[in-house]
């Protein structure tokens, strides 16, 4: 299998797209760590575990840096040092116009989407260098690039994000480890289903696929590039959006998707 003899950990996986590329790990071969703000979870520890492979769950706050240490350190004590990472935690449940945004949910998302992930990658990458190989994949938006109408702080971050892929990948490339972005378009995860119809049906009208992304598209995305066939991809920003960042429309100006919330 793909991931044989890997160890990966996974955040934001008590469930959409970071439940379902936890357990596609596990199905590629790996054993996983899986960890989120939500005790559920350990719902999804105990499904790989379910599979034959080895799981392990712990509830922090990513954005939290001593959390993030005590909980990884945990994690690692049941599994072993991680050869990939996968950070997806991110919150997108701060909309506002810019002039009403609150300084506190301004920085809160931006600590927990942007800073989270720094905590994450700066609590792996130690053994990842000694060993000479790591894989670390970030989940961003296509918001990165085009913002996203009423919510700055969530556009601000996942463009944060791409830059300190680059970073990454410029101190660590030469350490044998990839590290990427990827950039979801609308994916059909539970927050999304919970979206009016006609802001759904404006979404798919605007991409040229026609319809919504599905979760298991970016997990096997993500569990390719944690991979040792993907060693060569390094600092990338990999689109998966059924081609809407071709669309010459911006669909944040557009008043019926105005308030969407992105796949990641």
């Amino acid at each position: 299998m793909l991931l044989t003899g890997k160890i990966a950990l996974v955040t934001g996986a008590a469930r959409g797209i970071g439940r379902v590329t936890a357990l596609a790990l596990a199905e590629a071969g790996a054993d996983v760590a899986v960890a989120d703000v939500l005790p559920d979870v350990e719902e999804t520890a105990e499904r790989i575990r379910n599979s034959g492979r080895r799981g392990a769950a712990a509830v922090f706050d990513v954005a939290d840096a001593d959390r993030v240490r005590d909980g990884v350190a945990r994690l690692r004590a049941a599994l072993g040092d991680f050869d990939v990472l996968v950070s997806g935690a991110a919150i997108v449940t701060n909309i506002a116009p810019l002039t009403k945004m609150s300084a506190q949910n301004w920085q809160r998302e931006l600590a927990v989407n942007l800073t989270g992930a720094f905590n994450m990658i700066q609590s792996v990458i130690g053994p990842m260098i000694e060993r000479g190989w790591g894989r670390i994949i970030v989940i961003s938006s296509g918001a990165a690039r085009g913002g996203l109408h009423h919510q700055a702080a969530y556009a601000a971050s996942k463009a944060g994000l791409i830059g300190l892929v680059q970073t990454v990948t410029l101190e660590h490339a030469r350490h044998g480890i990839a590290c990427n972005a990827i950039l979801p378009g609308l994916i059909e995860t539970e927050l999304v289903r919970m979206m009016p119809a006609e802001i759904r049906a404006a979404s798919t009208a605007s991409t040229p696929a026609r319809r919504l992304g599905r979760m298991e598209e970016v997990a096997s995305l993500i569990a390719f590039l944690a991979s040792d066939n993907a060693g060569f991809i390094n600092g990338a920003e990999i689109d998966i959006d059924g081609g809407m960042r071709l669309n010459t429309g911006s669909l944040g100006s557009r008043k019926e998707v105005r308030d969407r919330p992105e796949g990641s």
